[in-house]
């Protein structure tokens, strides 16, 4: 990998390779042939992976952002890192791109994500949908439900899982499903322009029947306690997090409860040819991931 060579830019940026989804596409990608520049905070952290070459910059960098997105076509926008001003940073960097010229951002959106959504920051997302859509440049949404590698770590040392969801359920979907979804829009762009696609596993539970099952394939207890508003905020309480991070842990469960995160698409197999993974199969090929 190399740094940035403007005399042939890859027509293709990926952000997020230094983390889970966004290594995933970006070492398919590589592993189909297809150059692409990787977008990162940190260059000595930028994947070593062949055809690619890299660029410095972070959403909130206005300057470093239409730099290192110079000749670039197509833009895989994963979201920004969880803080208070995410959506101001998403906005800084999809104008960025417009002017440098991007014609088409495939972005990682939420399922349900709309301005009245229960989960708060589920509304970004949607604000940030809609900045795009004004952008000039085409666009193309994944929205992904909740990951399902979470799922497993949201039990407690007790082997508990709180939180306010009551019977909602959620189509939980595995971070691999959505990564083989985003590169099969990153290979045909202009066949996805305008397209919003929800990403979903093949099935939707909830929270007393995943706990169930992480009880079943792992052999550890695990239950779930459909905590009151106060419980949840009480319990969330002694990380000292900031309000907004807390109103965000709470209105995941809360949206559930609501029914906002329940629905199977079926998107995942139109667009990859593959049955998404359920919680369960997983869990069986994972023994070792809790």
């Amino acid at each position: 990998m190399s740094a940035v060579d403007d005399s042939q830019p890859p027509v293709l940026a990926v952000t997020g390779s230094t983390g889970w989804l966004g290594g995933l596409v970006a070492r398919d990608l590589a592993d189909r042939g297809v150059a692409q520049r990787l977008l990162v905070r940190d260059l000595s952290r930028a994947p070593e992976l062949s055809g690619a070459d890299a660029a410095q910059c972070s959403y909130g960098d206005a300057d470093a952002a239409r730099e290192a997105l110079a000749g670039v076509e197509t833009l895989f926008m994963v979201s920004a890192a969880e803080n208070e001003d995410r959506l101001g940073e998403h906005r800084a960097f999809v104008d960025a791109a417009a002017a440098a010229g991007v014609g088409h951002v495939v972005y990682v959106s939420f399922f349900g994500a709309a301005p009245d959504a229960t989960f708060t920051l589920a509304r970004d997302h949607a604000a940030t949908e809609e900045h795009l859509r004004t952008s000039g440049m085409r666009w193309t949404f994944l929205r992904d439900n909740l990951y399902l590698e979470f799922m497993d770590h949201m039990v407690g040392d007790d082997g508990v899982v709180r939180g306010p969801a009551g019977d909602g359920r959620a189509a939980v979907v595995s971070h691999d499903d959505i990564a083989r979804a985003a590169v099969a829009v990153l290979l045909d762009p202009a066949a996805h322009a305008g397209a919003t696609y929800e990403l979903t596993g093949p099935e939707a539970l909830s929270f007393g029947e995943m706990a169930d099952i992480i009880s079943e394939v792992t052999g550890r207890p695990v239950r779930f306690h459909d905590e009151t508003l106060e419980e949840a905020y009480a319990s969330r309480a002694v990380y000292g997090a900031p309000d907004w991070q807390v109103d965000a842990w709470v209105s995941t469960y809360t949206a559930v409860a609501a029914g906002e995160l329940d629905g199977v698409s079926g998107d995942v197999e139109r667009l990859t040819g593959r049955r998404p993974t359920s919680l369960r199969e997983y869990l069986e090929a994972h023994p070792g991931s809790r």
